[in-house]
C-alpha cells in the first residue's frame, strides 16, 4: 500500500511547520498585532526599487530549484505507489 509513503509525507510537512512556527514566535514575528492591523492602509514607498544584486538571483534559483525539487519528489511518490499498488 503506498499510505505509509503519505503518512510520512505529511508528518515531514508537519515537524517543518511546527519548526517554523516555534522560529516566528521566538523572533517576535507575532508581537506587535496593532501594528499588523494597519499595514495594509500605510502608503507605498515612492522609491525606484533597488536592483537585484547576484547573491539575490542566485538564491531566487536555488529556491526555484528546491520548489521543483520537492515537487518532482511529489510526483515520483505518486507514480511509484500507482504502479506498485
Amino acid at each position: 500500500m503506498y499510505f505509509p509513503y503519505f503518512i510520512a509525507y505529511i508528518t515531514i510537512g508537519f515537524v517543518i511547520s511546527f519548526v517554523v512556527l516555534i522560529w516566528a514566535l521566538k523572533n517576535g514575528q507575532f508581537k506587535d498585532q496593532q501594528r499588523a492591523r494597519f499595514l495594509p492602509l500605510e502608503e507605498l514607498p515612492s522609491e525606484r526599487p533597488a536592483a537585484v544584486s547576484r547573491i539575490k538571483r542566485i538564491e531566487i534559483y536555488a529556491l526555484g530549484f528546491l520548489a521543483a525539487a520537492g515537487l518532482l519528489t511529489s510526483a515520483a511518490v505518486l507514480v511509484f505507489s500507482l504502479l506498485r499498488g
